[in-house]
């Protein structure tokens, strides 16, 4: 199934009122469901109401990784309001990055997946490109990874940053076959001789070989994002969509 990264409207998502008709775009643009990240202060039963009316499914939410590991309960409790069964840590906090620190944290994520778990929530990481860095012949990704259970901690691999970060994004996903049941979708394109961040299909990753990955790997959900888009957002979220249905996504 496919979703929208909210993160991508965060600049319509400032409101409550702003928010029903945000989701009511998504949802008329195709999406079967969100992410939930980048929003204003709405309480979780209101957004959870909200979703229900726009008719989309919560598939993730991005929640910080201080409150999975401090206040489990709390963010447990909103996953359950939201209906949301996959919550996932959007950033390394910068005391573990360096070879020890992935490690660390992959233990760590152990203990929270397991609470997690308990409540029926899954556990993912996703990655940006800093992990991509080497220490020895491991990158921080695959310290992280090696360091944490399979069955317990997934991946939600973001094509456009391991592209970034110098790696192939189908190779990651295949690698992680089995936990990787959400991928964050955005294409790589270049402006002025820089990287830039595009729609899916719109710029130069190879999306036959991605698509096929996901599929090969059951990825679950398909979440497209772009974190800083190069014309309106909500035409940024059809161009997405469009593309996908040529390329054959469902």
């Amino acid at each position: 199934m496919i979703a929208a990264e909210l993160y991508t409207l965060r600049e319509h998502l400032r409101e409550p009122s702003a928010i029903a008709a945000s989701l009511q775009r998504v949802r008329e643009i195709g999406y079967d469901g969100v992410e939930l990240a980048g929003l204003g202060p709405m309480e979780p039963l209101e957004l959870a109401s909200q979703l229900r009316e726009a008719g989309l499914v919560a598939c993730s939410a991005h929640i910080r990784w201080e409150r999975l590991r401090d206040e489990s309960d709390a963010a447990i409790e909103d996953c359950r309001i939201w209906g949301c069964s996959h919550a996932v840590v959007p950033l390394l906090p910068a005391a573990y990055r360096d070879a020890a620190g992935y490690a660390r944290f992959g233990a760590e994520a152990n203990d929270v997946a397991a609470t997690l778990r308990e409540a029926g929530i899954r556990l993912s990481y996703h990655n940006h490109s800093f992990e991509l860095e080497r220490f020895g012949r491991e990158s921080g990704l695959q310290i992280l990874y090696r360091s944490s259970d399979p069955a317990l901690v997934n991946a939600q691999i973001d094509t456009y940053w391991i592209q970034y970060g110098g790696g192939n994004p189908a190779s990651w996903i295949r690698r992680l076959h089995g936990r990787v049941p959400l991928v964050h979708l955005k294409d790589m394109d270049v402006s002025e001789g820089q990287p830039v961040m595009a729609e899916v299909g719109e710029g130069n990753l190879d999306w036959e070989d991605v698509l096929a990955a996901c599929r090969e790997a059951e990825v679950r959900w398909l979440i497209v994002e772009q974190d800083e888009c190069r014309r309106d957002p909500f035409e940024s979220l059809a161009i997405r969509r469009r593309n996908l249905a040529a390329l054959g996504a469902t």
